[in-house]
């Protein structure tokens, strides 16, 4: 066995142990599916940033480094807009609400049938995503490791089912806080390396970015690449600012610390991308013949192997096998965070008010491990259906599932916060209308409608149209079309009676009012709890990165993981110095 395989079944054993570690934490669904609503800032906002990433960040979204230039950044910048206004005003809405499943809170705006709408419309493309993500790890595990697609996709399923369902929503946010500081780290590490075999930032740029440094190739008409531009904006706005995604926050112990959450994954979201895409920038100025990698099995996505030639080519052993659970945590992350979503949103909107015979936490809690299992099933099942599909690039299957099926549930989840004299049909309605409008552009538009409609003189070139399809085309027909109709139902309102008004009234209360813990014994004593027990952890985690100096590497390679593991190790040591502070607090509080 290979160094690179042993590090990752040991980093897939960390995160095993990581769901045992956390197996008391859940004595109800609250505690099961949002620990309770009493985690810290840094632990929510670590969770809110690793469910934008996914190893498509460094394996389809590399690639596109390749041929697109600066302008792939601007997915994540516009990221960190989004997270900034979820700073502003939506992180705390979300924390206010005071639910435990975010489709209770459609329900509370839009009513019952709205509530099974979205619940149908929101798991189905969440399940799809989250195999996306597991097909795209497996592919690259496949090149790197030569083993079997679909058996990196079983075993990375269920190392996230298990952890999952034993530990619940506290396991999911601390595995992802774990797993945001790996991946600083390792791409951190990997980015100071290309700097300085490259002697700097400026000569990486000068030789790896294409003739069009901004813009990159494949683009015969700037026009199009500026609706692009705007459109990946405003899509990554709804996507980050919407109440179906809205837990990642109502975990937060609360309104403060939920907005605290939002700015550290918006100010992690604007330095990653000035760490993440040096290394593939290096690759394409140093070794721009993708033919000399030795990567043929990927065949026409051989550029999703961008990050790692790199780490191959330039680093110490035994890094490969560190990137690899990089692009395990970054996958993970995401599909844990799906998983527990999944299972929270069945349980609390479909099983307790339809299916549940005898009233019961313990019951409930029952229901929803069964329930977590099924759909982590699910979801490497459909990890195993997309590895059968053929001929479609991950970075546009990913945008193309994000705006054509997942972004008409969003317009309304969004802008229900803001509009109040919509009749509650309005929810479900612009749903399938929303439907239609991804439909049509799916199916329908091809490119030569493009090119008359547009009077084009020559045709639209393959990125051109891709893009065009997956996020301009299919946001502006959702925000026009799909929000338009959202509004025009204002026209129908008319004022709710009874229960319906009782629930719109406390909904609109409940978002308007800040939620303020209680400091007492028992709340300083739960953080004192989240710091001792992830500073252990991270602790644990830096002593098991010093082994690898015992792989035979030139000093300078020994010493990179000398500063990985003390990286690490040191925000365990101060995590741990505030749980013992906390402790000695809340013994002497009054």
């Amino acid at each position: 066995m290979s160094i690179d395989i042993f590090i990752v079944m040991v980093y897939l054993a960390f995160l095993l142990a990581l769901g045992w570690l956390f197996r008391d934490a859940s004595a109800s669904t609250s505690d099961y599916f949002r620990g309770g609503g009493k985690m810290l800032w840094w632990m929510v906002g670590s969770t809110a940033f690793m469910t934008a990433l996914s190893a498509m960040t460094f394996t389809g979204v590399m690639g596109k480094a390749l041929t697109s230039g600066l302008s792939i950044v601007v997915i994540f910048f516009a990221n960190a807009l989004g997270y900034f206004c979820n700073y502003l005003f939506f992180a705390a809405k979300a924390r206010q609400m005071r639910i435990i499943s975010p489709i209770e809170g459609i329900r509370m705006r839009f009513g019952k049938i709205s509530e099974q709408v979205f619940t149908w419309a929101t798991v189905p493309s969440s399940v799809l995503q989250a195999g996306l993500w597991l097909n795209a790890l497996a592919i690259f595990a496949s090149a790197v490791f030569d083993i079997p697609i679909s058996s990196t996709i079983i075993a990375a399923g269920l190392v996230v089912l298990l952890m999952s369902l034993v530990g619940g929503s506290w396991a999911v946010v601390a595995s992802d806080f774990l797993q945001m500081i790996i991946i600083t780290v390792v791409t951190f590490i990997a980015t100071l390396v290309a700097i300085w075999k490259s002697g700097g930032v400026s000569p990486i740029l000068e030789k790896g970015l294409t003739a069009q440094p901004f813009v990159g190739d494949g683009y015969s008409y700037g026009y199009l690449f500026v609706g692009w531009f705007i459109c990946i904006f405003i899509k990554q706005f709804f996507s980050t600012n919407n109440m179906i995604d809205s837990y990642r926050y109502i975990a937060a112990k609360d309104t403060k610390n939920a907005r605290k959450a939002a700015l550290l994954a918006c100010a992690l979201m604007i330095v990653g991308p000035f760490i993440w895409f040096l290394p593939a920038w290096y690759v394409a100025g140093h070794y721009p013949d993708t033919s000399t990698w030795g990567l043929q099995s990927l065949g026409s996505n051989i550029s999703d192997a961008t990050y790692f030639v790199f780490v191959r080519n330039e680093m110490p052993l035994g890094m490969i096998g560190l990137m690899m659970s990089a692009m395990f945590a970054a996958t993970m992350s995401s599909m844990d965070s799906a998983l527990n979503r999944n299972a929270g949103i069945f349980i609390k909107n479909v099983y307790e008010p339809y299916m549940q015979k005898t009233p019961s936490e313990k019951g409930l809690l029952l229901a929803s491990k069964i329930a977590t299992i099924v759909f982590g099933l699910l979801i490497i099942a459909a990890g195993l259906l997309m590895s059968e599909l053929k001929g479609f690039g991950l970075f546009d299957a990913l945008m193309l599932v994000g705006t054509l099926i997942a972004f008409p549930v969003l317009i309304p989840s969004l802008l229900c916060f803001f509009i109040r004299k919509t009749p509650d049909w309005a929810g479900w309605a612009t749903i399938l209308v929303g439907a239609c409008v991804s439909a049509v552009i799916a199916f329908v538009i091809t490119p030569d409608m493009v090119q008359h409609v547009f009077g084009l003189s020559a045709p639209l070139s393959a990125r051109e149209f891709a893009e065009m399809k997956s996020i301009t085309m299919g946001v502006v027909g959702h925000v026009f079309i799909t929000g338009g109709f959202f509004l025009s139902t204002q026209l129908f309102y008319k004022e709710p009676t009874g229960d319906r008004a009782k629930e719109i009234n406390q909904f609109f209360n409940n978002v308007a009012t800040p939620v303020v813990s209680e400091e007492n014994k028992e709340s300083i004593a739960m953080d004192g709890k989240q710091q001792q027990r992830l500073g252990k952890v991270l602790v644990a985690a830096g002593l098991a990165l010093c082994l690898l100096i015992l792989v035979p590497n030139p000093l300078w390679g020994r010493l990179l993981y000398v500063l990985m593991a003390g990286i690490i190790a040191t925000i365990g040591y101060f995590l741990l110095r505030a749980a013992k502070k906390g402790f000695i607090i809340a013994e002497n509080y009054k």
